[in-house]
């Protein structure tokens, strides 16, 4: 556990270590089936896990990268189509919608398993079942880092989260439990979730109003708790901006006050939380429709 957070070197030597992924999911799968999912193994595999998904999409291989990523449909090389990563083609989030998705194997192995919708499930299901805020935390960070490119692998893993696996009932829960740092990084895990354009509706129509809900009333008071905030202004931003029925659903769930509150902040010390809710009021005020309705 503590040799996976060494930098990308060490990373590197542990994707490339033989059945060593293999293993972890082995032995979280175990401790599911056995009804085991607080046991301190089952959190050091899983916090394990979560270090090696980290910047994946960069640190593959390009040969590897082309290998796994197979195009499902014919495209002209001279086309200016997105590169395998995101972190390589500034336009593919124009592109998302045209993206091929990674060819999913079914029997992954390796550095494979680590996007694979098997292990997705599984911190879905550590999320849901386990009380032991470290495996809770780990598990959704993991889901965070597959998440945070804009290539193709993010996109398929926020689809596999939201539509196939149903994972947004058990992140929802994650945003009241007391521990900050399971919260934050549960709001986090959202906002990467809410850029798919493809999803946003869902999303909205699930959690929108928890988002609200665990908005704070006045300034925050500690630094975790500003991160929070202003991240869950940014996923607001995701959900509202092009979609005035969202935005309608935000005003309904009494969240304009909060949001004017918080921009009306001009402390230093909590400039990214007034920052990011005036950028989510300046979304909503786009909306010229509900104009009246904010008025009111």
């Amino acid at each position: 556990r503590n040799m996976s957070s060494a930098g990308p070197e060490g990373r590197k030597k542990m994707r490339e270590c033989n059945g060593l992924i293999d293993s972890l999911v082995y032995y979280i799968q175990g401790a599911i089936a056995d009804h085991e999912p607080n046991d301190k193994a089952t959190e050091n595999c899983v916090c394990i896990l979560h270090n090696l998904s980290y910047q994946l999409e960069i640190e593959l291989p390009e040969s590897y990268a082309q290998s796994i990523y197979m195009q499902r449909r014919n495209i002209s090389s001279h086309d200016k189509t997105p590169g395998c990563f995101g972190t390589r083609s500034r336009k593919v989030k124009e592109n998302q919608q045209d993206t091929p998705l990674p060819e999913e194997k079914s029997n992954p192995r390796g550095v494979e398993s680590l996007w694979h919708s098997t292990l997705i499930r599984i911190y879905l299901s550590l999320i849901a079942k386990s009380t032991r805020n470290y495996t809770q935390e780990a598990s959704l960070g993991a889901l965070q880092n597959l998440t945070a490119g804009t290539g193709p692998m993010p996109f398929s893993v926020a689809q596999t989260v939201v539509q196939k696996a149903n994972g947004l009932p058990s992140i929802r829960n994650m945003l009241h439990v007391s521990h900050p740092t399971v919260k934050k990084t549960a709001v986090s895990l959202l906002r990467n979730l809410s850029r798919n354009t493809s999803l946003q509706s869902g999303i909205a129509r699930e959690v929108l109003p928890d988002l609200v809900s665990i908005l704070p009333e006045s300034v925050p008071e500690s630094d975790i708790v500003c991160e929070t905030t202003a991240s869950i202004c940014y996923t607001l931003f995701n959900l509202t901006q092009s979609n005035s029925h969202n935005a309608r659903l935000l005003l309904s769930a009494g969240g304009l006050p909060k949001i004017i509150t918080i921009s009306m902040n001009d402390s230093s010390t909590f400039n990214k939380a007034s920052r990011a809710a005036s950028v989510l009021l300046y979304a909503l005020w786009s909306h010229t429709d509900l104009h009246s309705a904010y008025k009111k």
